[in-house]
C-alpha cells in the first residue's frame, strides 16, 4: 500500500495517472450503462435460451466498456503528447483533435454499440445548440439563488418528435 501511495505522490507520474483513472472510469461507466440496458433488452426482446442471451449481454457490455476505455486512453494520451510537444501548454484545439482521432479509431467500426454511442454524442451536440427558454416570468435570478439549467424551448422538441415519427413510419417502406 505504501508503494502505491509513493507512486501516486511522485510528481513524475502526475501526467500518467489521469490516463489510468480515465480508462478505469470508462470501463466502469460502460458496464454501468450497458449491462442494465442489455439485460432489459434481452428480457423483453431476446431470442434463444438464457445462455445465449447472457452471452449477448456480456458481449455488449464488454464492447461498450472497452470502447469507452479505449477512447479515453487515446484521447488522454494524445492530449499529453500535444501538450509535451507544445512546451507544456495546452492549445485551444488540442481537445478537438484528440477527440477526433480517438473517435475515429474507436468508434469508426460500424456496429450497434458504436452507433448508439455516436447517436448519443450527436444528440448532446445538437441539444447544446438549441436556444434556451427564457425565465418563466422574466425574473432574473440573483447571486444567492440556486442556479438551475434552463431547458431548451419546447417548440424544438416538437419538431424533432415530428421528424422521428416521419422517419419511423417511412422506415417501413
Amino acid at each position: 500500500m505504501s508503494t502505491i501511495k509513493a507512486i501516486l505522490n511522485d510528481p513524475r507520474f502526475h501526467d500518467y495517472i489521469p490516463i489510468l483513472k480515465g480508462v478505469r472510469n470508462g470501463l466502469v461507466y460502460g458496464v454501468k450503462v450497458r449491462f442494465p440496458h442489455a439485460l432489459i433488452m434481452a428480457i423483453l426482446f431476446g431470442r434463444g435460451n438464457w445462455q445465449t442471451r447472457l452471452k449477448a449481454i456480456f458481449r455488449a457490455t464488454n464492447k461498450h466498456a472497452t470502447n469507452l476505455a479505449g477512447f479515453v486512453a487515446i484521447y488522454k494520451i494524445l492530449l499529453l503528447l500535444q501538450r509535451k510537444l507544445n512546451g507544456g501548454k495546452q492549445r485551444t484545439h488540442d481537445t478537438f483533435f484528440a477527440g477526433l482521432l480517438g473517435g475515429y479509431f474507436v468508434f469508426g467500426e460500424r456496429n450497434a454499440i458504436n452507433e448508439q454511442i455516436v447517436l448519443y454524442v450527436c444528440s448532446r451536440v445538437v441539444a447544446s445548440f438549441l436556444p434556451r427558454a427564457g425565465s418563466p416570468r422574466g425574473i432574473a435570478t440573483t447571486g444567492d439563488a440556486t442556479v438551475k439549467p434552463i431547458p431548451p424551448d419546447s417548440g424544438y422538441f416538437s419538431i424533432f418528435a415530428a421528424a422521428m415519427t416521419y422517419l419511423y413510419r417511412d422506415s417501413e417502406r
